[in-house]
């Protein structure tokens, strides 16, 4: 019986482990000895994450909440490893997978080789080159320790072989967040609300900022949300805000007809958005991704990117934090100029089977 502990830490983990869920089950149905457990450290709360969340993606509930979520960075990497290193001692597995880069990827695989257990590092790596990340942080140091690799592209291969890490460590997968958005599409769903009711398809841009560099100054909040405004020549802005950033926007008194700002959404009725609009304007990973494979135009707030192949092959552009960079970005977009997607290899729907049956295969 090859034993199984996959760990998540915020939402996007799940999105990430829940194909791997899906593969494993598939593989227990057709008579393997597999058993997994699903531990959620409880790092970020989110009220989305109710049983509609699980309901959405078909993955059970986790079999344990570590509810470590809360305090400085140093606090909850803290709090996640006491709490998962007791989790280990009593369902103590030959595996332990973490998925991409946040404070429980890095706490759950020091916890694990500590115990002498082998960690599978999902997304491993990926690189942006900017330590003024703490994803960069916990990206670096899970790969320093980890004893498998499932990688995204063959950036990231490259980026661990200049590190020096053994080939047979290495294995080029795919994209699990792929697999899930694949697997999901036919069940988007338009939001409810007047807003989204008013909404032309393919007339409208989708806007996401989360990062420091860009909601915590509020002269550079106000800044980019006017340049994105100005550029936008009146096409609709739909914004999911983060309660912070909100508030940051209510103290500016930033209003504006075209700029709709909304709750955050459920993962289905995002992905409606992000699908049916004309471009996504945002500082996060996994949108360049996603929003590439649907073929969406995606403009990335950000000096940096750990994701490079969405650049390459996919619809992202790097604009930068600087708000004055965006304007020949706009006009490009408005005179029909925008790339394509080329089509990134692997990413294709089926990277967790490619998991499974590697680690079938090594452990079995």
């Amino acid at each position: 019986m090859i034993k199984i502990t996959l760990v998540a830490g915020a939402r996007p983990n799940f999105m990430k482990i829940a194909p791997i869920i899906h593969a494993i089950q598939k593989q227990i149905k057709n008579g393997a000895k597999l058993s997994f457990r699903l531990i959620h450290t409880g790092q970020h709360y989110d009220k989305k994450m109710s049983g509609d969340f699980f309901d959405q993606l078909n993955i059970p509930e986790p079999n344990v909440n570590l509810a470590a979520g809360g305090g400085t960075q140093a606090e909850q990497t803290a709090a996640v490893m006491i709490a998962f290193e007791k989790e280990l001692e009593a369902n103590r597995p030959d595996l332990v997978i973490v998925v991409g880069d946040v404070t429980s990827t890095l706490a759950c695989s020091i916890t694990a080789k500590k115990l002498c257990i082998d960690v599978a590092h999902v997304e491993g790596g990926i690189r942006s080159g900017d330590l003024t990340m703490p994803e960069e942080i916990n990206r670096m140091v899970t790969d320093s320790i980890s004893d498998l690799f499932f990688t995204t592209s063959e950036i990231a291969n490259e980026n661990l072989h200049k590190a020096g890490f053994a080939k047979e460590k290495i294995h080029y997968v795919g994209n699990t967040m792929i697999d899930t958005l694949l697997a999901n599409r036919s069940k988007f769903q338009k939001p409810e609300g007047a807003v989204f009711e008013a909404l032309e398809a393919k007339k409208y841009f989708v806007l996401t900022m989360h990062r420091p560099a860009n909601v915590d100054q509020e002269g550079q909040l106000k800044a980019m949300i006017n340049a994105i405004i100005e550029g936008s020549q009146g096409l609709p802005i739909i914004f999911p805000v983060h309660p912070r950033t909100a508030k940051s926007l209510e103290n500016l008194g930033i209003s504006h007809s075209n700029l709709h700002m909304v709750v955050p959404l459920g993962y289905l009725e995002f992905n409606y958005l992000v699908e049916n609009a004309f471009a996504v304007i945002t500082d996060s990973g996994g949108i360049t991704e996603e929003a590439s494979v649907m073929n969406v135009p995606c403009l990335t707030l950000r000096d940096n990117t750990e994701r490079a192949e969405t650049i390459h092959l996919g619809t992202n552009e790097l604009v930068g934090t600087n708000p004055q960079n965006l304007a020949p970005f706009m006009e490009k977009l408005m005179k029909g100029k925008w790339k394509s997607y080329q089509g990134i290899p692997l990413w294709d729907g089926k990277t967790a089977e490619r998991i499974v049956d590697k680690i079938m295969e090594l452990y079995g």
